[in-house]
């Protein structure tokens, strides 16, 4: 349901491209952490409001791209090291240059703009432009705002309190992680 917060109902006008995109990286727990840390690294760095918007354009660039029918290899596996680098620079509290933050934020973007194109190019492949402009103004509005609210809750945070938030983000990229090797693993302990 995270992918469409319809109730299976197919998208067709502007509104359900909103709400979808809306829905989808709120109720897609991998994007909402990932969005949590960035919120909370771009204060970190000191870029709280400027930050997210390399995110944001990268993000929109990668589901425009996967929508297109050009899709990046890997994204799952680099959503899931998304988590663990941005959650364990925040454990650690180490937030690296300002130009390292905006080029990972960026680069981590384009990976979750592609699952977030990839979602909607599967089950609407024939969206028309309306819903697309939707779902594309939805994913960057709810998630610039999640962001620059993490960070308004992370002023608010200790620096404990802080780095616990970046372990939990760092421990659900490993779970991630472990989950996308559990099938190969099974398969190769299956034919052994």
């Amino acid at each position: 349901m995270a992918h469409h917060p319809l109730a299976g109902l197919p998208m067709e006008t502007f509104s359900h491209g909103i709400r979808s995109g809306i829905g989808h990286p709120v109720l897609g727990f991998d994007h909402l952490f990932f969005v949590v840390a960035m919120g909370i690294m771009a204060h970190l760095s000191g870029h709280r409001f400027k930050a997210p918007l390399f995110y944001i354009a990268a993000m929109l660039a990668g589901c425009s791209a996967a929508y297109a029918g050009l899709n990046l290899p890997l994204q799952e596996a680099m959503i899931a090291l998304s988590l663990i680098v941005l959650g364990g620079l925040i454990a650690r509290n180490r937030t690296g240059g300002r130009g390292a933050v905006l080029m990972a934020f960026a680069g981590f973007g384009l990976f979750h703009g592609a699952a977030f194109g990839a979602s909607i190019a599967a089950q609407e492949g024939g969206a028309g432009a309306a819903v697309l402009i939707g779902y594309l103004t939805g994913l960057g509005v709810v998630q610039y705002l999640i962001a620059v609210g993490a960070g308004l809750a992370a002023r608010q945070a200790s620096t404990l309190q802080t780095q616990l938030a970046g372990a939990m983000v760092a421990g659900v990229g490993v779970f991630l992680c472990l989950e996308q090797i559990e099938g190969p693993l099974i398969a190769l302990m299956s034919a052994g």
